[in-house]
């Protein structure tokens, strides 16, 4: 069965101010860098929140968002709707350290539930996560309401939560939850990518 995925790329970038997508990590753009990864899990890309980027390794679909201004939720929505398979990971844009085998154990763990989503401590990672394309049902909902929690979306579906110890095996330092948000964090992953090839 085909997996979708979808780069969430409709950010403001405001605290780095600059676009996430085509700045530079290990000699390609961030967008391209994350396509790459997901190319080896999933049978279609969608890049979400824009309609077009910088150079990219494999064919993608680019879809602006539906209802924009609605934060990630509609960005997720977005996603959700164009997808063309039922089971669709959603990624944020400025995720350098994706893991594919980790994305892969992610999917394996989707039947029976609307989401499966990783736990860091205690804390939710819905921006590195697999959902049920059935589930933009409910993100339509809360929409609607004008709230675009993620939070409270979550309370909406039957979510598998994975819990940290679950990630390790694949991910022993956690670097798929690695995101840039500041300039600093941009330098610390150029570092972080000039030390280990990916």
């Amino acid at each position: 069965m085909g997996v979708s995925a979808a780069v969430l790329a409709g950010g403001k970038s405001r605290r780095l101010r600059r676009d996430k997508g085509v700045v530079e990590v290990g000699g390609q753009p961030l967008l391209a860098r994350v396509v790459r990864s997901l190319a080896w899990v999933s049978s279609e890309i969608l890049v979400v929140g824009r309609s077009d980027g910088p150079p990219l390794p494999v064919p993608v679909r680019f879809f602006p968002d539906i209802f924009p201004g609605r934060a990630a939720l509609g960005g997720l929505y977005t996603a959700l709707s164009a997808a063309t398979y039922p089971l669709v990971i959603v990624v944020g844009c400025d995720m350098p350290f994706l893991n594919p085998d980790l994305l892969r154990y992610l999917v394996t763990l989707a039947e029976g539930f609307d989401a499966v989503v990783p736990l860091l401590g205690d804390e939710p990672q819905p921006l590195h996560a697999v959902y049920t394309a059935a589930s933009r049902d409910a993100a339509a909902d809360q929409l609607g309401t004008g709230d675009f929690k993620l939070a409270r979306f979550l309370g909406r579906l039957r979510v598998r939560f994975v819990p940290e110890a679950d990630l390790r095996w694949a991910d022993p330092e956690l670097r798929s939850f690695f995101n840039i948000n500041t300039p600093a964090d941009l330098e610390l992953a150029r570092a972080m990518a000039g030390a280990v090839r990916r």
